[in-house]
């Protein structure tokens, strides 16, 4: 048994980041989907073949929301909070090799990491753009991408247009000073312990301080 395990939303100041894994035994069956990258795909295909993964796939996800990631900040590095949640896959879907995508700027550390948070023995390969050379883990990398942009579409639906939630984002930048601005906090859905947020809460308490 084969898995492949990827990340959407690490970087993001809003909304989840998403794991997940995906296992089977015939890594031939995904070549024959054409997977990729899940941001090389349109999202029409995505979701498409998103349908189709859970149904030839044992699928697994792990949701990291913006309050656990401020928690845990302190006292372990982002890497840290991906390996443990790569583990988790790999734990639930119990493959003989994993496949990751190394989200360390060193592979084989990410790769020992992950390995030494296991509880039952795999094989653990991790690679820079596994997604890209790797089936397994660009089926991954469409569950995960599928999955965020689902979660961003239901905070969209209680706060209005919030953009893809990420720093580079101008929709993004443009909702969350907004939101700071009228209830000088950051919404729920943010990542507090961010930079882009305690600029903007600093900002926002410079500008307070002219006006008084």
């Amino acid at each position: 048994m084969f898995c492949g395990v990827d990340e959407a939303g690490k970087g993001a100041v809003l909304g989840p980041m998403v794991v997940a894994g995906v296992s089977l035994r015939n890594l031939h069956v995904l070549d024959r989907l054409g997977v990729l990258d899940s941001k090389l795909i349109p999202q029409k295909k995505r979701e498409e073949i998103f349908v189709t993964i859970q149904d030839i796939c044992t699928c697994h996800a792990v949701y990291i929301t913006p309050g656990e990631i401020d928690e845990w900040i302190p006292r372990e590095s982002m890497n840290m909070i991906v390996a443990r949640a790569h583990a988790a896959c790999i734990t639930a879907l119990l493959p003989e090799t994993a496949f990751l995508d190394a989200c360390d700027v060193n592979e084989q550390r990410f790769a020992r990491t992950v390995h030494n948070l296991l509880r039952t023995p795999c094989s653990v390969v991790a690679e820079h753009r596994a997604d890209l050379s790797h089936s397994i883990v660009g089926a991954a990398s469409i569950i995960a991408k599928v999955l965020r942009d689902r979660a961003i579409h239901d905070l969209s639906l209680e706060y209005g247009d919030i953009g893809s939630g990420y720093p580079s984002d101008k929709k993004t930048i443009q909702f969350l000073s907004e939101y700071i601005a009228e209830h000088e906090n950051p919404p729920p859905c943010a990542r507090a312990s961010w930079s882009t947020v305690t600029g903007l809460l600093s900002a926002r308490a410079q500008s307070s301080l002219a006006d008084f």
